[in-house]
């Protein structure tokens, strides 16, 4: 790679196999390469494994600045693996993509795709070229890189932490995670329900994992004491009862559990210090029945017969809520300086229920207009449409101050305020 021209301090534009490439001065990486890096781990930890710790939070936003206004199109230039190139060459198709390569290598070399090209390319599977090809959208990313540069990580201001000691809570045992998404949604359910104990094994994508703080939504506390394990046994080593999860009869002799009745039997181990755990599969297709041979127990989730496949942070949040509710220490919704626990029925706040004398004056208040604007007529039915309307009023357990605005409303009624005092025209 020889550099062309610089583009400012921070960008130079780098000739790279007949294509002009924007990359990061003094390191010649483009640019896309810093952008991936940064925008898959932490910046931190991308500038590290990249060996550029020493690139300045200044120089940084500018190299940002540059992808993510799309600057290169004025510089005529694109980054290896970059929608913009496949754009810029006119590449609609994979047929057109294998064709301007020399040779695409396919896993181990046993499949090649010869093509018209100079370059030769390798591709672990024909699955994930097909899906690759036309490149990622860099611009997008660093636009996402950029926000957590300037802003921080989204919601890092909420701090939480565990409510409960070590091994007062069941830990939640997450199997080959697909997405880091998903781990972070996991994470806001059991902060959610008062767990905290996550223990990841083999996660697809490695741990740790930005995104997955980010879907957290606030739940960093669990997302920074998460654990990963290599392998299962690994994770379940330190306990002495699991449960685990799945949508599927199994053929294996073991007792199977409602929610209500696993988390029974946990917190009564639990209680007698005994460490336990929850496992949950993969998003694709759950446990495999080797790896449910390992758990003392099955909890199966009452569910619609046709319909039984649940979403990973799902399962965990039914499991989290009956941990919850059993432990009798929810409240509804959440509390804060300026708001206090509720409970079920009528919500009051600061407010009261009217009391009897009030209620009745505000009937009198009204029977007393309606018979001056002659509303009871027939005179004889009288009674029996005051008694209609006392039953009415009485049963909505009005308040003091919607009594009040009750008697505002017929005085205003009957009497007019303003232009509606002054006789019609």
């Amino acid at each position: 790679m020889n550099v062309i021209s610089p583009v400012t301090r921070e960008v130079e534009i780098a000739a790279e196999n007949g294509e002009r490439v924007p990359v990061v001065s003094g390191y010649a990486m483009p640019i896309a390469t810093l952008v991936h890096a940064c925008h898959e781990k932490t910046i931190d930890e991308g500038l590290k494994a990249l060996g550029a710790n020493d690139l300045d939070r200044g120089a940084l936003d500018h190299i940002l600045t540059y992808c993510a206004e799309l600057r290169c199109e004025g510089d005529a230039a694109t980054c290896p693996g970059c929608k913009r190139r496949t754009e810029v060459h006119g590449i609609d198709t994979l047929d057109e993509f294998i064709a301007r390569h020399k040779e695409i290598v396919v896993g181990d070399g046993a499949v090649r795709l010869v093509g018209q090209g100079t370059e030769t390319l390798t591709t672990p599977a024909l699955a994930a070229l097909e899906k690759t090809w036309s490149g990622e959208n860099y611009w997008f990313w660093a636009r996402r890189v950029l926000r957590k540069l300037r802003h921080g990580i989204r919601r890092a201001h909420i701090q939480g932490e565990p409510v409960a000691g070590p091994g007062e809570t069941p830990a939640v045992l997450l199997v080959e995670p697909q997405l880091a998404d998903n781990i972070g949604m996991v994470a806001r359910a059991m902060a959610n329900f008062g767990l905290d104990d996550l223990r990841l094994v083999a996660p697809r994508d490695g741990w740790p994992n930005e995104k997955a703080r980010i879907a957290a939504s606030g739940a960093n506390y669990v997302i920074d004491d998460a654990t990963a394990y290599p392998t299962l046994e690994a994770s379940l080593g330190d306990l002495t009862y699991v449960v685990a999860t799945t949508a599927r009869q199994r053929p294996l002799k073991k007792p199977v559990l409602t929610p209500e009745e696993a988390i029974s039997e946990l917190r009564e181990r639990i209680s007698r210090g005994e460490r336990c755990g929850i496992l949950f599969g993969r998003e694709r297709n759950g446990l495999e029945t080797g790896e449910l041979a390992n758990a003392d127990a099955l909890v199966m989730i009452p569910v619609n017969s046709r319909f039984a496949s649940l979403n990973l942070a799902q399962a965990v949040l039914l499991l989290g809520y009956a941990w919850m509710r059993e432990s009798g220490k929810g409240t509804l919704g959440r509390v804060t300086t300026y708001e206090q626990p509720i409970s079920t029925g009528l919500n009051l706040g600061a407010d009261r229920l009217a009391t009897k004398e009030e209620l009745f004056g505000f009937m009198g208040h009204l029977e007393n207009e309606l018979d001056r604007l002659g509303f009871f007529n027939p005179i004889e039915k009288r009674p029996s449409v005051v008694q209609n309307l006392r039953t009415m009023f009485t049963r909505m357990a009005l308040t003091e101050q919607e009594v009040r605005s009750l008697r505002g409303i017929v005085a205003t009624l009957s009497k007019g305020k303003g232009h509606s005092r002054k006789p019609s025209t």
